[in-house]
């Protein structure tokens, strides 16, 4: 098989490729060997996933079709050919959500005692108490929008649920429009009184209660409705640092009012009333966008928002929930009359979330500086955090106790800006000095800095990590962190935080690999390095664990180091743009993607170098916008004594029958089953639970076959 450098066919499309990711994920609401409100929250994590998807990636191909741009994608493929086939995916993934809600999993829950009920089935003292409800509680929070010359078409805002109500005057005759927000300030699901776990959707209850808010007019019925808007941040390259706080929030702003670049209808939806719908968006929106035509027109079924079981997969019913998950204390930390200073002094110390806590190490770290007398500063970045959280706090007590507290925010955290602007400006008001990032680029390195005064001398202690320092996302990602007082480390992370803060220009750093500028070049040269290694004959192996694989570089790179011998696992939980398998290109390749209870999101990076084994973690993922767009640092992990624990975790990975999913040639992906005897089956994430409890790497954890998965009804 013979390829050109870049023949499109080497590369799989990027935004098909994320689509089948959320696939994998809508596959754990059917694996009957998750808890039932566990399956129901995955289904709800998916449809999440894909409102993000149509009002980032969808928005941005229709803003190409809209300027004309050239554009064509790795795989070959114009703006209108990825939309096409975009559409034709979500449809049968949409079909594919509807049943497993009404057909499996609502009836499942129903045997639990969990229904959602409509209001026809409600008894008259049930009705009445749901009436109380809505004129004493929903009735004085609704605005009815009538559409007529003297009304024009309202405002809809993103995401958000209406009923399009279609009226009729007594007395004239003539049928009438008008529009009724479902507000999200109330719960979606009111609960039935004196029935335990049973709601009744929000939208259902106003829609039986429309005569109070239409008083003498005929209500010929109402059917609910959903926008998307596109809503990804346009930061130009050239804007004022001083301006970028400023810049931000003006955008944020505007983004209310973004481009409709989908319509979800409910199920049973007159033809009428949705060309109307669709008449009256593109007569609002600016013409200079692409219009809405009944191919951004989604069917779905009698419930919309799908988002929204996450509320109710939150019921409190243990047996329906994974079975409850403690952190462990690293055995470094148990030693009481050590502080984390005296054991990082003595020895690198790796974490990994959420098997080691999150709180007794990265978030005691800061606060163990905020309180020690010999702290001289503290530097951290941020890109998503909980502002109200122990780090934020710790933080603002180092900075009134007099130490110095720099932090870099990072608002251009994808639909975390007002947050993060918010609690930014709270810890200014207490003294920090924040650094609102640079223009044109994210900081995304995910690094904190201590400053210490010791008996011999000034010392930096230092934490990089591949997950945000956020306390809830910990407990539910896995990521890894590394504390060291190493001085090479200490000092590229100064390095690092001056150029963030400063107008430094450091480009060459003595063990950090940083982005922009020279982390592509590094992930390269120890490709290539490998590939060195192949043509002399010498063992050559790389195992690389991500989140996404874009970079067409790094991927032509795999090839060649492939086509010489190279053997190379990838375990890409989400996109992955290589093809692994290709005869003559990339026989040597293998690709996995991992979709269980926690969330993949550690980058970890083996390269065996002739037996000098190298590791290294990143915050960064291989795509462009990472080695491009964005401040990200890799970092070697130098001490031998951790590497059992990083091989442990990788051979989990790669030897998980659970929860693996395997990548062919063609794009598609497969459920990996056990090969062999069911005592063979291997649970990654009980394995790697199983060391933070055992305090050593073991795959010995099996599970019984009973729990072996069956294939999902789609792959």
């Amino acid at each position: 098989m013979t390829h050109t450098h870049r023949d499109p066919a080497l590369f799989i499309n990027r935004e098909l490729s994320w689509l089948e990711f959320n696939a994998r994920v809508l596959a754990e609401a059917y694996d009957e060997r998750n808890p039932l409100l566990e399956r129901l929250k995955f289904l709800a994590i998916f449809h999440s996933n894909l409102d993000e998807f149509y009002m980032v990636r969808v928005a941005g191909l229709r803003r190409q079709m809209s300027a004309r741009v050239p554009h064509v994608s790795g795989d070959g493929l114009s703006a209108r050919q990825q939309l096409d086939a975009i559409d034709r995916r979500v449809h049968d993934l949409t079909d594919v959500v509807q049943h497993c809600l009404h057909e499996v999993l609502l009836p499942a829950l129903e045997t639990h005692g969990v229904r959602v009920v409509s209001m026809d089935e409600l008894s008259e003292t049930e009705r009445s108490a749901i009436d109380a409800f809505f004129d004493q509680q929903l009735f004085p929070v609704l605005t009815p929008l009538a559409v007529d010359p003297g009304h024009p078409f309202p405002y809809i805002s993103n995401l958000s649920v209406s009923l399009a109500v279609r009226l009729r005057h007594p007395e004239l005759g003539d049928e009438r429009f008008a529009r009724v927000k479902v507000p999200k300030s109330l719960s979606r699901w009111v609960p039935v009184p004196g029935r335990r776990h049973q709601y009744v959707p929000l939208e259902d209850v106003i829609g039986a209660h429309l005569t109070r808010l239409f008083p003498g007019m005929q209500i010929l019925g109402s059917h609910a409705f959903r926008i998307t808007r596109h809503s990804d941040l346009e930061i130009a390259n050239n804007e004022e640092a001083e301006d970028l706080l400023a810049t931000i929030e003006e955008q944020v702003f505007q983004r209310r009012f973004g481009e409709v670049v989908r319509l979800e209808v409910q199920a049973g939806m007159p033809q009428a009333l949705l060309q109307l719908l669709l008449n009256e968006l593109r007569e609002s929106e600016d013409p200079e966008f692409e219009p809405l035509t009944e191919r951004e027109v989604q069917r779905s079924g009698p419930l919309l928002d799908l988002a929204d079981p996450m509320t109710l997969a939150a019921i409190d019913i243990p047996e329906l929930h994974d079975a409850p998950f403690t952190p462990v204390i690293p055995a470094e930390l148990r030693e009481a009359e050590q502080s984390i200073f005296d054991v990082v002094r003595a020895r690198d110390l790796l974490v990994h979330h959420p098997f080691d806590s999150f709180t007794t190490t990265v978030e005691q770290f800061i606060a163990a500086a905020a309180k020690d007398d010999r702290t001289l500063a503290i530097k951290m970045t941020l890109y998503r955090t909980s502002g109200d959280g122990a780090i934020v706090r710790a933080l603002i007590d180092a900075a009134q106790r007099g130490i110095q507290v720099a932090v870099l925010v990072e608002l251009q955290a994808r639909f975390d800006e007002t947050n993060n602007i918010t609690w930014a400006r709270t810890l200014e008001s207490y003294g920090v000095h924040v650094a609102y990032g640079l223009p044109g680029l994210k900081i995304h390195a995910k690094t904190a800095l201590v400053v210490r005064r010791e008996v011999d001398g000034i010392r930096r202690y230092v934490h990089l990590g591949t997950g945000n320092y956020n306390g809830k996302t910990a407990r539910t990602y896995t990521d890894i962190g590394l504390f060291t007082c190493s001085e090479a480390i200490g000092a590229d992370v100064s390095d690092l935080f001056n150029s963030l803060t400063g107008f430094s220009r450091q480009l060459v750093y003595r063990k950090l690999a940083v982005a922009p500028g020279g982390l592509r070049d590094r992930v390269l040269g120890m490709i290539q390095r490998e590939a060195e290694h192949a043509r002399a004959g010498r063992p050559a192996r790389i195992i690389a664990k991500m989140n996404a694989l874009v970079d067409s570089e790094t991927i032509l790179a795999l090839y060649e180091a492939s086509k010489v011998g190279v053997e190379i696992d990838l375990i890409v939980r989400g996109i992955c743009c290589l093809r692994p398998g290709l005869p003559g290109v990339s026989d040597h390749i293998r690709v996995i993607s991992i979709v269980g209870r926690f969330l993949e999101h550690s980058r970890l990076w083996f390269f065996e170098n002739y037996g000098t084994q190298e590791y290294w973690i990143s915050s960064a993922d291989w795509m462009p916008r990472n080695f491009d767009r964005r401040v990200e640092a890799a970092t070697p992990i130098e001490d031998p004594a951790l590497h059992p624990r990083l091989k442990s975790l990788l051979d989990a990975c790669l030897h998980d029958t659970q929860q693996t999913w395997e990548l062919s040639a063609e794009g598609a992906y497969a459920k990996r089953h056990a090969k062999s005897d069911p005592a063979s089956s291997i649970h990654a994430h009980l394995v790697l639970e199983s060391w933070g409890q055992q305090g050593k790497p073991s795959l010995q954890h099996r599970v019984s076959g009973a729990q072996e998965r069956a294939r999902p009804l789609f792959g």
